[in-house]
């Protein structure tokens, strides 16, 4: 019989140990714990996402009654007080360089894109995440509310957090976009909040492409139609330049493209600085856009993002990366599986078999069948 890890140790495997410690040297401050590691931190906090802890008190308890497996992954039982002091103090940069490195090696197995073109496709958009005001003063954002931002750039191929930045709730969207450093080549589909036409222009010279929604106040000059199928839904298609109050800070054309949607008969208008793709394709990229919100109703009713473990902003941001980290586990075991079940029949099927031994595959597997069971079962008989 072939020997397995448990599904939790195949999945901590994704991270190499030793690309974990040279995180973990960078980011150290003080002495180093002999006691509580940053991985036994990691691992606890990765436990209690993937399993859905609901309190910290939950999540140690739970953790500790399988203390006979925590050796094999490197960890072992804790103190609560001293795992949410960690959680406080211990600074959440570490968990951040963490989710970058494994975007990059998840993005070499993920699937493509849907569409055609070989540029790389993005969204670029932002969540907010309510918080109380009293337990959470540090991120006041109304009169009688906190709130986090949670600003993330989506790669459409395999749909994976590419960029994430967590600010106050007060941060505006297009004050983060400005600070995104975009592949030559690649197109970011985002929506009205983030029209900055200096960033527009930015994007040009950097040779990216973006593909928004044009605002209704929006003052421009027509330099050139083209004809366009209107049994796609397409009502215009046009060459523009900005006349506007603030037009000179994006002085190149833009693509003007009329779009409603035979289903909801709703009319939309689209800017981009892409002259090549059919107004079709442009129209089919923003509305692909709408995966990012997916994305987000996604890691908010699966992952642990709106109860926290601790109430400093060093917490809060730890958890949140512990999240988004899951996140891309949860996509790596899928891609590299090739299984075809949707993220979150994975999720849920690994939370009640985390320290099952067994292949990812193996959970999947139909079901033997009755006839099958009933030989292999089949006692001896008495005749009369």
């Amino acid at each position: 019989m072939a020997h397995n890890n448990t599904l939790f140790h195949s999945m901590l495997n994704f991270i190499p140990r030793h690309q974990f410690d040279a995180l973990e040297g960078q980011h150290t401050t003080g002495r180093k714990s002999r006691h509580f590691s940053r991985w036994n931190q990691f691992v606890h906090l990765m436990f209690m996402q993937l399993t859905g802890r609901a309190s910290l008190r939950d999540g140690i308890q739970a953790m500790n009654s399988r203390f006979k497996n925590l050796y094999h992954i490197g960890a072992k039982p804790v103190a609560r007080s001293t795992f949410a002091d960690a959680n406080n103090k211990r600074p959440a940069a570490l968990y951040e360089s963490l989710f970058e490195k494994l975007y990059q090696r998840c993005r070499m197995i993920s699937p493509k894109h849907k569409f055609k073109f070989k540029n790389e496709l993005y969204s670029l958009d932002a969540t907010v995440i309510d918080l109380s005001l009293g337990a959470f003063p540090w991120a006041s954002f109304r009169r009688t509310k906190s709130a986090i931002k949670v600003h993330t750039l989506m790669n459409h191929s395999g749909y994976l957090p590419a960029f994430v930045s967590i600010t106050d709730g007060k941060k505006h969207e297009s004050k983060v976009a400005s600070s995104i450093k975009l592949p030559r080549g690649s197109i970011v589909a985002e929506d009205r909040a983030y029209t900055d036409y200096a960033w527009f222009d930015q994007l040009q010279q950097n040779g990216v492409f973006f593909v928004t929604r044009q605002k209704s106040n929006a003052v421009y000059k027509v330099i050139k139609r083209r004809s366009v199928n209107k049994t796609l839904g397409l009502c215009s298609d046009q060459s523009i330049c900005l006349t506007g109050a603030k037009g000179h800070l994006c002085p190149h054309p833009l693509r003007r493209i009329g779009y409603r949607d035979p289903a909801t008969k709703k009319h939309y208008v689209f800017l981009t600085n892409n002259f090549r793709l059919s107004a079709k394709t442009i129209s089919d990229i923003y509305k692909e856009r709408w995966q990012i919100e997916i994305f987000f109703r996604w890691i908010k009713q699966n992952l642990k993002i709106k109860a926290f473990i601790g109430n400093s902003r060093n917490a809060v941001m730890t958890q949140v990366y512990i999240a988004l980290i899951a996140y891309l586990l949860l996509c790596m075991f899928k891609f590299m599986a090739k299984i075809s079940v949707s993220l979150q029949n994975l999720l849920r099927v690994i939370q009640i078999n985390l320290f099952r031994r067994c292949s990812l595959r193996e959970l999947f597997e139909p079901p033997p069948t009755t006839s099958s069971i009933d030989q292999n079962n089949r006692q001896l008989e008495f005749a009369f």
